[in-house]
């Protein structure tokens, strides 16, 4: 009797420790589904809600950005404070159905006026580092960067009106920009390009 009753006691054990195992490794396995599942919605909800890829197109932006590149755009940044002079963005041209990279060179409240090479905000001659040496090379040869047949005054000429900006590209001899297209609504941004990542060579936070 007491043997039997030692078996029995034994055999309900090896069944407890067997089953702990198994219920160890499926909790594990559901931690692990769950983790994955959270990170896809996160990466979901930051590629969509917060940052947005761009892809160069065309030569505006040269020599700082070239056709091909692929840069991730900061969608929030302005909706907690307005762009700044130099920074470079991304924003909308409805009456060309596609988005434009450009630079920021005058906010509201801003004169702009272009003569030659030089840019001039509010009287005052802007320096540009990201294109001087491209200026400088082309004075060498006795050149302007900016095309002397490329139109300078086709914007507005006066103060760049509230909730809007000024934008030029950094290729001024080829880049259609507010000298063109007038002053940029802040409701057609959207975001400042803040990465290049693709190609990787090029992979680099951007200098504003």
């Amino acid at each position: 009797m007491q043997q039997d009753l030692g078996v029995q006691t034994d055999t309900a054990e090896f069944k407890e420790h067997d089953d702990k195992p198994a219920k160890k490794g499926n909790n594990e396995i559901v931690e692990w589904i769950k983790a994955i599942v959270i990170a896809v919605i996160l990466v979901v909800l930051i590629r969509w809600l917060l940052f947005k890829p761009f892809i160069v197109d065309g030569p505006s932006m040269k020599p700082n950005f070239h056709t091909g590149e692929r840069l991730i755009v900061n969608e929030i940044l302005y909706d907690i404070r307005k762009p700044k002079k130099g920074e470079v963005i991304v924003f909308h041209v409805p009456s060309e159905g596609r988005d434009f990279i450009k630079r920021v060179i005058g906010v509201a409240g801003d004169t702009v006026k272009v003569e030659g090479d030089t840019v001039y905000v509010n009287g005052e001659p802007i320096k540009e580092p990201y294109i001087q040496d491209e200026i400088d090379s082309r004075h060498k040869e006795n050149m302007t960067y900016n095309n002397k047949d490329f139109p300078n005054e086709r914007f507005p000429d006066g103060t760049v009106p509230e909730g809007h900006i000024f934008v030029m590209g950094d290729n001024r001899s080829d880049s259609t920009d507010s000298r063109m297209i007038g002053y940029v609504p802040l409701g057609d941004i959207v975001g400042r390009a803040d990465v290049i990542f693709w190609p990787v060579k090029d992979m680099e936070w951007i200098n504003h």
